[in-house]
């Protein structure tokens, strides 16, 4: 029984992946600094942060680097405090959702953490 149980799983978890890929859920687009950083909430570029997540986040450590790195790569964040950046990420292609990118810093100024929010 818990070899049918983990072919169950597998075999959703593969067709969940490729339903992502299908309906453009899962995007290959190169992150760009300049076009994130000139990014505006548009119809034609409602998910554009979004689509570079992926490339941004395996591509970027971001772990690591300072609150001057990372406004050089993403910009001013639209909400900042001592200790974390948030950059708005606009619509999600999932539905009405859109989320967030926030970045948290160690008392020295230095990522130590990040998470993307969708909602």
């Amino acid at each position: 029984m818990g070899k049918v149980i983990k072919y169950v799983f597998l075999i959703f978890g593969m067709l969940t992946l490729i339903g992502f890929a299908l309906t453009g859920n899962i995007t290959h687009k190169q992150f760009d600094s300049e076009k994130w950083k000139n990014w505006s909430e548009s119809e034609s570029e409602w998910s554009l942060r979004w689509d570079m997540m992926n490339s941004l986040r395996n591509n970027h450590e971001l772990k690591g680097k300072s609150k001057t790195e990372i406004i050089e790569l993403l910009g001013i964040p639209e909400t900042k405090n001592e200790s974390e950046f948030g950059y708005y990420l606009g619509m999600s292609k999932r539905g009405i959702n859109t989320g967030s990118l926030t970045i948290k810093f160690n008392e020295k100024g230095i990522v130590t953490y990040f998470k993307v929010w969708q909602g």
